[in-house]
């Protein structure tokens, strides 16, 4: 096709060309997310997965898909695959460092997988976390997941209005207590109304 052009389109059609694969890409990796989620809602749907779980894995799947996306047009903008490689292990290697100094925060994560997966509790449950079986634990309503506490809403005589933040592995080393509504809960466990 060069060969019918004028000399001066030469560098052009090669520009343009490099603008197409990249475009190109960019409009793959898109149909992918959007392939991805909706077979992640599909999946969450039939298995009756938690909201949060479906969230995450959407998440987990753009972050991948993009990230690939990125790699494919670095590699089309003409960076060596070596070079990509050496800083991908570098990046890993200091995150791997950097995982193994916040442990705790990485078995808070852990366990709130565990938590969604296993369900303990939900939302909205009134659980009692127990030091051992004679005295009386930390008690409340769970208003609230997230990747490093729980949410306790605590209620009763002095307690209206305060809520208690969990760390996720706590609920793996301590026994929990669970009721499903407040009124077969003991005292000092109200609901909202």
């Amino acid at each position: 096709m060069k060969k019918y052009l004028p000399p001066w389109t030469y560098d052009w059609l090669d520009q343009a060309e490099i603008i197409g694969l990249v475009l190109l890409t960019l409009l793959a990796a898109w149909l992918l997310r959007l392939l991805a989620r909706r077979m992640i809602r599909r999946f969450g749907e039939h298995y009756s997965l938690p909201p949060e779980m479906a969230i995450g894995a959407r998440r987990v799947s753009a972050f991948i898909i993009y990230f690939s996306a990125l790699l494919v047009i670095l590699h089309i903008l003409g960076t060596s695959g070596a070079v990509l490689w050496t800083a991908f292990t570098s990046f890993a290697a200091v995150g791997a460092v950097a995982f193994f100094a916040a442990w705790s925060v990485l078995s808070n994560i852990f366990c709130t997988l565990l938590i969604f997966t296993t369900r303990p509790f939900r939302l909205h449950d009134y659980i009692e976390v127990l030091e051992n079986g004679e005295k009386p634990g930390l008690k409340g309503r769970v208003i609230d997941v997230n990747l490093i506490y729980t949410t306790l809403q605590e209620s009763g005589e002095g307690h209206e209005g305060t809520v208690l933040q969990l760390p996720n592995n706590l609920f793996f080393q301590r026994t929990v207590r669970r009721w499903r509504d407040a009124s077969h809960a003991p005292g000092g466990i109200q609901g909202d109304g």
